[in-house]
């Protein structure tokens, strides 16, 4: 049965932000925090710090300093306990086994084959279950896992910084700085937050990125950075082919991409031969497909207008962060933040949902999930 009260929100609350903390870490799995609970007071507390290793419940049963209070406590919990064999035993055999009396549950498991086992078995087990506590955050903080977990494909974010009138450079293409540092700072750690990040060969070419994932104080992230790139042109002295993390660089060419440059960059980086929707346009569905497939659960679009609008075309993106500067940049042929195909009708208007805005610095950062019409 479902109850809500003050101190069950208190001690939920305490146990997200233990799961927000491992934010970039724990790919394919689920961020997950966890705090054992006896008199209203904490005894274990734990988080699931990286894949293959123990899940929060574990951890907040094992930091118990007096065992023997575990028996008749409460275990607060962001996910369901999960409740079969993976490459750590059930969460929910150690829960029953410590004698833990109550369970809170912010979300349950999003996977439909596992959904509510967990918290049968518990119940069947005499062990009083609560649900739905601070469900939407919880929800909200895994949102790259429950769409890879039930889809298969990642979770595909957008991201650009531009001007407040939509541009992304200047007529002659000059890009730096349109933004200051807070927003600088938002938008690496959006990087550290996701598995991939994918560029278009045009940013290569015009900016020579290095798409890591950079934060103070801590080690730079290894993420798989994919450029599209149909005619293999990207540069042979280009940073992401030549860095010590050219191991997680994907090249996605077709077929028509000339023999001797697919070559040269084969020695180079990973080289991916993907399909055509149409001449110069790589199949994105089919990439997804693939990517899912090598357990990316979350994909961060860092293209130019070109490349985000393909996306938005084929109608995989699922969330959208603008990073806007109070700059006007003017110029009709300047670079803007979405190009792709455009929209005629007002009905087949894409919308964002669940905005929120922040101030950084001198300038905003929007964001919102990808709504798009029915019958896309």
């Amino acid at each position: 049965m479902n109850s809500t009260n003050a101190t069950d929100v208190h001690f939920m609350q305490i146990a997200l932000r233990m799961a927000a903390e491992s934010r970039g870490h724990t790919s394919p799995n689920p961020m997950v925090g966890a705090v054992l609970v006896k008199n209203e007071i904490i005894i274990g507390k734990g988080r699931h710090k990286r894949a293959g290793l123990a899940h929060a419940e574990i951890e907040a049963i094992s930091s118990a300093r007096h065992p023997h209070l575990i028996s008749g406590a409460t275990l607060y919990v962001t996910l369901e306990p999960c409740s079969t064999f993976g490459r750590t035993p059930p969460c929910t055999s150690a829960i029953i086994q410590a004698g833990i009396s109550r369970v809170v549950i912010a979300a349950t498991d999003p996977n439909p084959a596992h959904a509510g086992n967990g918290i049968r078995i518990l119940e069947n087990a005499g062990i009083s279950v609560a649900c739905g506590i601070l469900e939407d955050r919880a929800r909200e903080l895994n949102e790259a896992f429950n769409h890879w977990i039930t889809t298969q494909t990642p979770f595909v974010t957008i991201k650009s910084a531009l001007s407040i009138d939509g541009k992304t450079a200047t007529e002659s293409g000059q890009s730096k700085w349109i933004t200051d540092e807070p927003a600088r700072a938002a938008g690496m750690r959006l990087r550290y937050g996701v598995d991939a990040i994918l560029v278009g060969v045009r940013t290569v070419i015009a900016d020579n990125p290095t798409l890591t994932a950079r934060l103070p104080n801590k080690k730079t992230k290894m993420l798989r950075r994919i450029v599209l790139d149909p005619l293999a042109r990207t540069p042979a002295d280009a940073i992401l082919v030549n860095d010590e993390f050219r191991a997680f660089t994907n090249i996605i060419i077709s077929k028509r991409a000339p023999a001797q440059r697919v070559a040269e960059l084969s020695q180079k980086a990973g080289v991916i031969e993907a399909p055509e929707t149409e001449p110069g346009r790589l199949d994105l569905q089919w990439l997804m497909r693939r990517l899912g497939g090598e357990k990316i659960t979350s994909l961060l679009i860092e293209g130019g207008g070109e490349t985000t609008g393909a996306f938005i075309d084929a109608g995989l993106v699922n969330k959208a962060v603008f990073f806007y500067a109070p700059k006007i940049l003017c110029g009709a042929s300047a670079p803007r933040a979405v190009a792709g195909t455009g929209i005629t009708r007002s009905e087949d208007i894409i919308r964002l949902d669940s905005i929120k805005w922040r101030r950084l610095g001198s300038g905003i950062m929007l964001s919102g999930t990808v709504n798009y019409p029915h019958h896309i």
